[in-house]
């Protein structure tokens, strides 16, 4: 066993784990205030969820040996049977499996988690339980077998998804947008403001998932070793590249540098970089950052001509993000590895996990909204699904203004939303 690459993916898996309530806050923030533990609820939730079936079941069939097909893991490691704490990878780490098998656990618990914000404000948290569990089950299992077990199809490709641009941020894009088709859009959509109540939280979260995102990404090389310093470099380069890219656009389209255009930038950008940062050099990575950026910021806008509520815009950031990366690589990749024989393998990993993604979501998200019912009462929703499945508010202002602070805690002032075409200088 290798102690300091041991202690280097142990700690990564800490920083991994923290993106999960950093999801939170970052999504909790740029929701209206009667949904704001709602939406902190259905990210920490994943915890709770994924954890236990990651032991019953998950990692077999994600890491197990191919069942055939490079499909699927088999069954040998049930409840992590046959694995012990002086049970090592089989590769050249030099790490304990549970090690590898807690940092691969806490991918599993922020994919899920992703797609929570395409849906604030209007599911049931039962539901959106229910779905997650079954989402894990028969999409993000068998994908991260494709692309992370070496016996995996994608893998056998050599398709390069260093830490997740498929497996997790086109996975949980894509399914989003299909869950989305399912629910259909809010009460008000396209009409009224809904605006984000804390953009302090929004950038507290940006802040924590952009720390948690060098575990995230660096610590995909299993070892403390060169390929993780220059994952790490791209990490932050591409991000504050993308971060530039964002805003400029908004400067541009809407007249104003925005807090959550900068603290969206930033994610689009650690998103990009995810499948593509441990094979591109420090300008590939400013190029992805860029690119990503701008092109994120348009997608967002995508959801008011399409007719789609992406609540929190994961379909443009994440879904569209990932494309980007997963793309760039096979252009961008060093060591004679890019061309366009790459971004054809690039392409075809893209869009097996989009199609595959989708279908199986759709399917899912109907299969819950016909036996359970996913949507929330338009009552409930109206009111506010904090109160409807919590019996809590993220705020009790009544001990400090009164009534009438509490009223309007409940129901906030009206703001233009910024993230709407064709607003005025001002509003943006």
């Amino acid at each position: 066993m290798n102690g300091a690459d041991t202690a280097f993916v142990l700690i990564s898996a800490a920083l991994v784990m923290l993106m999960t309530p950093g999801l939170a806050f970052f999504y909790g923030g740029m929701v209206r205030v009667k949904s704001a533990l709602n939406m902190l609820m259905m990210s920490f939730i994943s915890l709770g969820i994924v954890t236990v079936l990651w032991v019953l079941y998950g990692y077999s069939l994600a890491f197990g040996d191919d069942l055939g097909g490079g499909l699927l893991g088999n069954f040998d490691h049930l409840g992590l049977k046959g694995i012990n704490p002086t049970t090592l990878t089989g590769g050249k780490e030099g790490i304990p499996v549970f090690a590898f098998a807690l940092f691969q656990l806490t991918f599993a618990v922020i994919t899920p988690a992703l797609m929570s914000g395409a849906l604030a404000d209007r599911v049931k948290f039962s539901a959106w339980s229910l779905f997650i569990t079954l989402w894990v089950t028969v999409v993000y299992f068998p994908v991260a077998h494709w692309v992370w077990q070496p016996d995996g199809w994608l893998a056998r490709l050599k398709v390069i998804d260093f830490a997740g641009g498929t497996a997790v941020h086109i996975n949980a894009g894509i399914g989003a947008l299909a869950a989305v088709l399912v629910v259909g859009k809010r009460i008000g959509f396209a009409k009224d403001p809904m605006r984000p109540h804390s953009l302090p939280l929004v950038m507290l979260g940006a802040g924590l998932l952009w720390f948690g995102w060098f575990g995230f990404n660096a610590g995909s090389a299993l070892a403390a070793n060169g390929t993780a310093a220059n994952m790490a470099l791209n990490t932050q380069v591409a991000t504050g590249a993308a971060m530039l890219g964002w805003l400029a656009f908004e400067r541009i389209r809407h007249g104003a540098f925005t807090t959550l255009g900068a603290a969206s930038g930033a994610v689009a950008g650690l998103v990009a970089i995810t499948p593509s940062g441990a094979a591109v050099n420090a300008f590939g990575a400013i190029l992805i950052g860029l690119a990503a950026g701008a092109v994120c910021a348009w997608a967002v806008g995508l959801k008011f001509k399409l007719g789609f509520d992406d609540s929190l815009d994961v379909v443009g950031v994440h879904m569209v993000g990932g494309i980007i990366g997963t793309l760039l690589v096979g252009l961008l990749a060093t060591g004679g590895v890019g061309g366009l024989t790459q971004l054809g393998r690039q392409a075809a990993g893209a869009f097996s996990v989009l199609a595959y993604s989708f279908t199986v979501s759709w399917l899912l998200a109907k299969l819950v909204d016909k036996t359970v019912g996913f949507r929330a009462d338009a009552d409930d929703e109206l009111s506010g699904v904090d109160q409807a499945f919590h019996a809590e508010t993220a705020y009790d202002l009544s001990a400090v203004g009164g009534s009438s602070a509490a009223r309007s805690a409940q129901h906030p002032v009206p703001h233009p939303d910024h993230s709407k075409p064709d607003q005025s200088k001002v509003d943006a």
